[in-house]
């Protein structure tokens, strides 16, 4: 199976050194620094068993390779309508590939059922380049669950002692293409999991990012330095059950607010949304944050704590320079 890895930041980088121990043809878009350092001396991910060193093939010309089976896309949310014509050009015409992102996907109403099923959402895909360059039913969702940096040019270090990836296509079919690359990157540590309801894993975690990504935003602190305030972490319950009341409305089961709450209170890593704020980096606020705001005012459902604190996270991307919002 041929795998290309598009963008080898902390995300990318931690599953293209998980894979380039194993049985696939791996290869990895990365630029700059990153891709000089790879080239040079390897891809180097440190986990909590030890160091993994690989030497995949590594450009930042994607007409350089050839079609893939499975694209898995690790670049953020904001910059995906910029690569969509070079990610549709990698895949096979039936490849997959695979957005492992935070927040609502540009795909999310592709194969939705009901009365939203192929609703285009304008705020993720201005133009419909990834609609129509990738196409969504080539489409795959993946929610990633490891707390991972760079931590130099080529060296990733993945925090979490387990690291996850729930995989799953937007119809709900079984794909034996999804069980292979579950195969292949099960033995390297990171647990794989195939779910015919990747909506629902999608909800279970943006609901989480709804409430540390805006708090973190606001505080530049991780969630055990600011949910242990008895006003915060009243705010943070009630920001959670409204994120639920809007997932549920969407017909997903996004689990129990109050377990990811108590989870989020003992993470001592820093939100990706505020790393990217202070690093001067685009930061994924439609995805996010106004995304799911946009589909609670359509579905009817009340927001007040998510509005407020959400519109003043907003805020503070907009005045740091790094949200610009492209619906208006």
């Amino acid at each position: 199976m041929k795998i290309c890895v598009y963008g080898a930041g902390a995300v990318g980088g931690h599953i293209a050194g998980r894979l380039a121990g194993g049985r696939a043809e791996v290869s990895l878009i990365a630029r700059g620094e990153q891709l000089a350092a790879i080239r040079q001396h390897g891809l180097r991910v440190e986990t909590r068993d030890g160091e993994l060193v690989s030497h995949p093939v590594a450009t930042d010309r994607p007409g350089d390779l050839e079609p893939q089976d499975v694209v898995i896309v690790a670049v953020k949310a904001p910059a995906l309508p910029t690569i969509a014509e070079h990610v549709g050009s990698l895949l096979h015409q039936d490849g997959l590939a695979l957005f492992v992102t935070n927040g609502i996907p540009w795909w999310y109403f592709h194969s939705h059922g009901g009365a939203l099923d192929g609703t285009h959402l304008r705020r993720l895909d201005p133009g419909r380049l990834l609609w129509d360059h990738v196409r969504p039913e080539r489409a795959v969702g993946a929610v990633a669950y490891t707390a991972c940096s760079v931590i130099a040019p080529g060296v990733i270090r993945a925090e979490n002692p387990r690291n996850r990836l729930i995989i799953g296509r937007p119809d709900g079919r079984p794909d034996g293409r999804l069980d292979t690359l579950a195969s292949l990157l099960n033995p390297s540590g990171l647990e794989v999991g195939v779910t015919p309801r990747i909506r629902d894993a999608i909800w279970a975690k943006l609901l989480m990012n709804l409430i540390g990504g805006s708090l973190a935003v606001l505080s530049a602190s991780p969630m055990k330095d600011v949910l242990d305030k008895p006003a915060v972490a009243g705010t943070a319950k009630a920001m959670a059950a409204e994120g639920a009341a809007i997932a549920r409305a969407l017909g997903c089961d996004p689990g129990d607010p109050d377990e990811g709450l108590s989870k989020l209170a003992k993470s001592g890593h820093l939100q990706s949304i505020a790393q990217d704020l202070r690093a001067g980096r685009p930061m994924e606020i439609d995805a996010m944050f106004r995304v799911p705001l946009d589909l609670a005012e359509r579905l009817g459902v009340p927001t007040p704590n998510l509005d407020l604190v959400i519109e003043l996270a907003t805020q503070r991307a907009r005045a740091a320079g790094q949200y610009h919002d492209t619906s208006r």
